[in-house]
């Protein structure tokens, strides 16, 4: 959890499924004491049910095109009423979620936040976005300096991996050229570790924390090298499993060089 200062309002920001999820209802307090009623004007708008049908459609492999379709023909009638709740529950939708507790509230992928804030004010969202990125390069550095700390153990991170499998990524199997990940997280996660965040999960029970949280240090370099790599083929318009086949081999080839030069120290 992390929080944003914005134009004198807090926001929160929660990583759920190693995304980043913005709070709807915090954003919402800018313009109202009201939030929920602010979040349903919003979503019963027939140009944001056509975004958020479009996003879903573009990341969630089960959202349901039929109830999206009824919402998106309903919309702008006198009578149309959308929360967040009844768009979830009847299209399967994962950009929004509804969270209870400390932290409650509607939370919704970044992309939907920023869009969600561009109707509350231009000047809003604008500021938010600012202060976004300046808490991911933040994080960044952070994590630039903990892999230089954790560099100190290298021999230590190589030799005990805690998810116990092999350092060297295997090949992609054709069922996975054929599975559409709704996030690039996981596109990224299967290329290198063979399985997707709630794969290890499910295997992993009893472990705290996710997959990338017990990756040793080379892999978190590869990992880096990768991201970057992606971001350049989906912007050459490269398909998803022509793009899981090109990370997957820069993933097998990039840790075999890594290990056979820690291991070439390991003998001096």
């Amino acid at each position: 959890m992390a929080k944003i200062k914005v134009k004198e309002s807090e926001v929160t920001i929660l990583s759920i499924n190693e995304n980043d999820y913005i709070s709807l209802t915090d954003i919402a307090k800018h313009k109202s004491d009201d939030p929920f009623l602010v979040i349903n004007h919003w979503m019963r708008n027939r140009n944001t049910i056509e975004y958020l049908g479009l996003w879903e459609t573009i990341f969630n492999p089960d959202f349901k095109p039929t109830e999206f379709g009824r919402f998106k023909m309903e919309a702008g009638l006198n009578a149309f009423t959308l929360s967040p709740q009844k768009w979830t529950n009847a299209t399967g939708a994962i950009g929004i979620v509804t969270r209870a507790g400390r932290y409650g509230g509607t939370y919704a992928h970044k992309d939907i936040a920023f869009k969600f804030a561009s109707w509350i004010s231009v000047e809003f969202e604008l500021y938010m976005v600012k202060e976004f990125q300046r808490l991911k390069e933040y994080e960044q550095s952070k994590l630039g300096w903990s892999a230089k700390r954790e560099l100190a153990r290298i021999n230590y991170h190589i030799h005990t991996s805690a998810v116990s499998r092999n350092l060297i990524p295997e090949k992609v199997t054709a069922n996975q050229l054929r599975y559409v990940y709704a996030s690039e997280a996981d596109l990224l996660n299967v290329a290198l570790f063979g399985m997707t965040a709630k794969e290890w999960r499910e295997s992993h029970p009893e472990a705290e924390g996710n997959i990338r949280d017990y990756a040793t240090i080379n892999e978190l370099i590869c990992l880096s090298n990768m991201e970057s790599m992606n971001s350049v083929l989906i912007e050459s318009g490269m398909d998803q499993s022509d793009r899981l086949i090109r990370l997957n081999e820069t993933a097998i080839r990039q840790m075999e060089i890594l290990t056979s030069n820690v291991n070439r120290n390991l003998m001096k």
